[in-house]
């Protein structure tokens, strides 16, 4: 699905450089779940800016599916978003006018998708994150863990190849942080999703297929706990 190679970032601070990404080589595979630990301010976020196409690196390659997205132009690479990559954050990123279902349908926007089908898909996208009762409620209606997972439904509802989550439990209780978690993992499973996962939670954390731990820049990668476990509940081809 991805593969990474001499992947660095450097922004400009001051008269001086500011090195977020020291040559990442990295392969993701399809269907995979890896998570990323780390200090801040050590690359994670930007890491995940840089597989979503948000950012592009100074050097190096990033291959998705077999396109390098350092190399596309910005309307192919604004359609590859759209398509094929759901985004997860921190602080939910809804647009506190729209209902829960119209905030669901903005991504269905760029992707064409008209009227009564876009109504349909984003009704049963807020039916798999069980929130098929609230789709007339604004933000300010929900509570924490229902506007996450609205962010969810908006993230799947044009079903991507890949979701990426920046600490998308950060601001939640650990009840609910456990709940989305746990619905991620079904969906994760259910629609054969690659995920990478950005956060500080080694409890999250340790649930991924692979742990990733960026350090000044450099990504490492080890086996997870949940490997063997996940592998277990995968029915034989």
């Amino acid at each position: 699905m991805y593969k990474l190679t001499g992947v660095t970032k450097t922004y400009s601070k001051g008269r001086g450089t500011v090195q977020a990404l020291a040559g990442v080589d990295a392969e993701i595979a399809d269907g995979e779940w890896l998570s990323i630990q780390g200090p801040t301010g050590h690359g994670k976020s930007t890491l995940l800016q840089i597989l979503g196409g948000l950012d592009r690196p100074t050097a190096g390659s990033v291959e998705l599916a077999g396109h390098d997205l350092s190399r596309l132009r910005e309307t192919e690479m604004t359609k590859v978003r759209a398509a094929s990559i759901g985004f997860v954050f921190q602080t939910f990123n809804l647009l506190p006018t729209l209902s829960a279902q119209e905030n669901v349908e903005t991504a269905l926007v760029p992707l064409g998708v008209k009227g009564a089908s876009r109504r349909s898909r984003a009704k049963e996208a807020l039916d798999s994150v069980g929130l098929a009762d609230r789709g007339r409620h604004l933000p300010s209606e929900l509570s924490g863990g229902q506007q996450q997972r609205v962010a969810i439904a908006r993230a799947l509802v044009k079903e991507p190849k890949v979701l990426l989550a920046d600490e998308p439990t950060g601001n939640l209780d650990e009840d609910t942080r456990d709940e989305i978690i746990g619905l991620l993992r079904t969906l994760w499973k259910d629609q054969g999703l690659t995920m990478v996962m950005v956060t500080h939670d080694s409890t999250v954390a340790r649930q991924a297929q692979r742990l990733g731990k960026m350090q000044n820049g450099q990504l490492t990668v080890k086996t997870g706990s949940a490997l063997e476990a996940s592998l277990q509940d995968t029915p034989p081809a």
